[in-house]
């Protein structure tokens, strides 16, 4: 049997993010979770906090459960979605067979964007989120390589007041996106098994932060040239031959 896929997006996304990679892939029988991060598409569930460490906490559960049905899985993040599918490989790396991300790695140099800086600060986060408009939000993603469609319906779910608070609480957490005293120290637990994808003119986190982690961490790492953050649905056959090309080598 193929072996399970667990697809983990970021923010400001939601599982949309993957269906071009995901068409491009072409998976087949193959079983595939793309769940939402809890609260990007509905309310928050109650009691969860939000932060970094309850995120890698359910993307464990995630990982167990389709471990539990299918045996080792491969798990692929992009954004924050990178950040907790290498935080997973960290604590529980029993249940990978492989990890791969895409345009976010834990660094301990990596300091946050403007955005991330924005969102960390009490009051200057809330001014924001208060300001920011699901039709301004669609342009910005669509001007940075995000397709149309896309960039549209993840601005719709911009309405979800949960899914703002969700953001601070977690970039709040992470200290904008701050883990050299925390995640960061656990690097070397990664499973071998990994691979990094970059679309090069990440404004967000810079091409030079992948060549780096790929340097320290002897991890491969594919640049897309020509591609941004959104990557894997600027430029989805690239990514989905990287990937299959990465898969099929285990």
């Amino acid at each position: 049997m193929a072996t399970a896929k667990l697809f983990l997006h970021g923010v400001p996304d939601s599982p949309a993010i993957w269906r071009p990679l995901l068409a491009a892939l072409a998976l087949g029988e193959t079983p595939v979770a793309v769940p939402a991060l809890p609260g990007f598409t509905g309310p928050l569930p109650a009691g969860f906090p939000a932060t970094k460490e309850a995120y890698a906490g359910w993307a464990v559960g995630q990982a167990e459960a389709l471990f539990a049905a299918h045996g080792p899985i491969d798990i692929v993040g992009h954004d924050w979605g990178a950040l907790i599918a290498q935080r997973v490989a960290m604590l529980r790396p029993d249940l990978l067979r492989s990890w791969a991300v895409s345009n976010a790695v834990i660094d301990p140099d990596y300091r946050g964007h403007r955005l991330a800086r924005i969102w960390n600060t009490p009051v200057l986060g809330e001014l924001f989120m208060a300001l920011s408009k699901p039709a301004k939000l669609a342009e910005g993603l669509a001007a940075l390589g995000m397709p149309a469609d896309i960039a549209g319906e993840e601005a719709l779910q911009w309405a979800n007041k949960d899914k703002r608070r969700a953001i601070l609480k977690l970039y709040r957490s992470a200290k904008g996106l701050s883990f050299e005293r925390d995640w960061a120290q656990d690097i070397g637990k990664l499973p071998a098994r990994g691979a990094l994808v970059w679309g090069a003119d990440d404004p967000y986190v810079e091409l030079a932060v992948a060549q780096r982690f790929a340097a320290n961490t002897g991890t491969p790492l594919t640049v897309i040239a020509g591609a941004g953050h959104w990557a894997i649905a600027e430029r989805p056959q690239e990514i989905a031959a990287t990937l299959t090309t990465f898969w099929n080598g285990l």
